[in-house]
Protein backbone atom coordinates (compact mmCIF):
# COMPACT_ATOMS: atom_id res chain seq x y z
CA UNK A 1 0.00 0.00 0.00
CA UNK A 2 3.05 2.41 0.84
CA UNK A 3 4.69 2.21 -2.56
CA UNK A 4 1.25 2.26 -4.45
CA UNK A 5 0.57 5.67 -2.18
CA UNK A 6 4.44 6.64 -3.26
CA UNK A 7 3.88 6.28 -6.67
CA UNK A 8 0.20 8.36 -6.73
CA UNK A 9 1.84 11.15 -4.94
CA UNK A 10 5.36 11.53 -5.24
CA UNK A 11 7.31 12.21 -9.09
CA UNK A 12 10.81 12.25 -7.63
CA UNK A 13 10.46 8.53 -6.50
CA UNK A 14 11.19 5.88 -9.51
CA UNK A 15 7.51 6.87 -11.46
CA UNK A 16 4.07 8.31 -10.95
CA UNK A 17 1.08 5.87 -11.50
CA UNK A 18 0.76 8.47 -15.34
CA UNK A 19 3.80 7.50 -16.26
CA UNK A 20 3.82 3.53 -14.95
CA UNK A 21 0.28 3.43 -17.29
CA UNK A 22 2.21 5.12 -20.10
CA UNK A 23 4.86 3.18 -20.16
CA UNK A 24 2.67 -0.25 -19.65
CA UNK A 25 0.60 0.64 -23.02
CA UNK A 26 2.85 2.57 -25.14
CA UNK A 27 6.89 1.77 -24.02
CA UNK A 28 9.33 -0.98 -25.42
CA UNK A 29 12.13 -1.48 -22.64
CA UNK A 30 15.56 -0.79 -24.50
CA UNK A 31 17.87 -1.19 -21.74
CA UNK A 32 18.95 -1.42 -18.01
CA UNK A 33 21.91 0.43 -16.96
CA UNK A 34 24.48 -0.54 -14.22
CA UNK A 35 22.49 1.59 -11.85
CA UNK A 36 19.23 0.17 -12.25
CA UNK A 37 17.84 2.75 -14.21
CA UNK A 38 15.72 1.38 -17.24
CA UNK A 39 14.85 3.33 -20.44
CA UNK A 40 11.77 3.35 -23.08
CA UNK A 41 11.18 3.83 -26.57
CA UNK A 42 7.41 4.70 -27.54
CA UNK A 43 5.76 6.50 -30.25
CA UNK A 44 7.01 9.08 -32.18
CA UNK A 45 7.15 12.49 -31.49
CA UNK A 46 5.87 15.52 -33.52
CA UNK A 47 9.09 15.87 -35.04
CA UNK A 48 9.63 12.06 -36.27
CA UNK A 49 11.76 10.92 -33.06
CA UNK A 50 10.30 8.30 -31.42
CA UNK A 51 9.92 9.24 -27.30
CA UNK A 52 12.51 8.10 -24.55
CA UNK A 53 12.46 8.28 -21.57
CA UNK A 54 14.14 6.66 -17.92
CA UNK A 55 12.47 5.30 -15.03
CA UNK A 56 14.88 5.86 -12.44
CA UNK A 57 16.11 3.61 -9.18
CA UNK A 58 14.88 5.28 -6.61
CA UNK A 59 15.43 9.09 -6.69
CA UNK A 60 14.75 11.11 -9.92
CA UNK A 61 18.04 12.46 -10.44
CA UNK A 62 19.58 12.91 -13.96
CA UNK A 63 22.61 12.66 -12.93
CA UNK A 64 22.59 8.87 -12.82
CA UNK A 65 22.27 8.68 -16.30
CA UNK A 66 26.00 7.52 -17.45
CA UNK A 67 27.60 9.00 -20.85
CA UNK A 68 26.07 6.24 -23.11
CA UNK A 69 22.85 6.61 -22.18
CA UNK A 70 22.74 9.93 -22.20
CA UNK A 71 23.90 10.03 -25.99
CA UNK A 72 21.24 7.78 -26.58
CA UNK A 73 18.52 9.84 -24.32
CA UNK A 74 18.76 13.08 -25.98
CA UNK A 75 18.98 11.37 -29.85
CA UNK A 76 22.86 11.96 -30.06
CA UNK A 77 22.96 8.39 -31.54
CA UNK A 78 20.46 5.73 -32.65
CA UNK A 79 21.99 2.69 -31.07
CA UNK A 80 21.40 2.08 -27.49
CA UNK A 81 24.49 1.09 -25.35
CA UNK A 82 22.61 -2.37 -24.25
CA UNK A 83 22.65 -3.22 -28.32
CA UNK A 84 26.74 -1.84 -28.71
CA UNK A 85 29.77 -3.82 -27.08
CA UNK A 86 31.41 -1.03 -26.00
CA UNK A 87 34.44 -1.42 -24.02
CA UNK A 88 35.73 1.52 -22.23
CA UNK A 89 39.19 1.82 -22.14
CA UNK A 90 41.60 1.61 -18.92
CA UNK A 91 42.00 5.16 -18.03
CA UNK A 92 38.47 5.84 -18.63
CA UNK A 93 37.00 6.10 -14.72
CA UNK A 94 33.33 4.67 -13.85
CA UNK A 95 30.38 7.20 -14.21
CA UNK A 96 29.86 8.40 -10.75
CA UNK A 97 26.18 10.64 -9.90
CA UNK A 98 26.73 14.33 -8.83
CA UNK A 99 27.94 14.13 -5.24
CA UNK A 100 27.00 17.62 -4.67
CA UNK A 101 25.45 17.97 -1.12
CA UNK A 102 26.04 14.63 -0.15
CA UNK A 103 29.36 13.38 2.23
CA UNK A 104 31.49 12.94 -0.46
CA UNK A 105 30.84 16.07 -1.87
CA UNK A 106 34.06 18.09 -3.00
CA UNK A 107 35.31 20.31 -0.26
CA UNK A 108 38.08 22.87 -1.07
CA UNK A 109 40.96 24.01 1.59
CA UNK A 110 39.31 27.21 3.13
CA UNK A 111 35.77 26.37 2.79
CA UNK A 112 33.24 26.53 5.81
CA UNK A 113 32.19 22.76 5.25
CA UNK A 114 35.70 21.19 5.31
CA UNK A 115 37.91 20.33 8.04
CA UNK A 116 40.72 22.06 9.26
CA UNK A 117 41.18 26.08 9.12
CA UNK A 118 41.63 28.25 6.23
CA UNK A 119 45.48 29.35 5.07
CA UNK A 120 46.56 32.78 5.85
CA UNK A 121 46.47 35.51 3.15
CA UNK A 122 49.78 35.75 1.66
CA UNK A 123 49.47 39.47 0.68
CA UNK A 124 49.68 39.02 -2.84
CA UNK A 125 46.07 40.19 -3.19
CA UNK A 126 45.13 43.90 -3.58
CA UNK A 127 41.48 44.49 -3.08
CA UNK A 128 40.11 46.73 -5.64
CA UNK A 129 38.95 50.24 -4.29
CA UNK A 130 37.13 53.06 -6.15
CA UNK A 131 38.91 55.37 -7.59
CA UNK A 132 41.99 53.62 -7.82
Amino acid sequence: MKQFLLQIFTWWNGQTMGTRFFTWRQGKRVGEDEAGNVYYEGPMTSWGQPKRWVIYNGYADASKISAGWHGWMHYRTNTPPSKEDYKPREWQKAHRQNQTGTADAYRPQGSIAAAGERPRVTGDYDAWTPGN
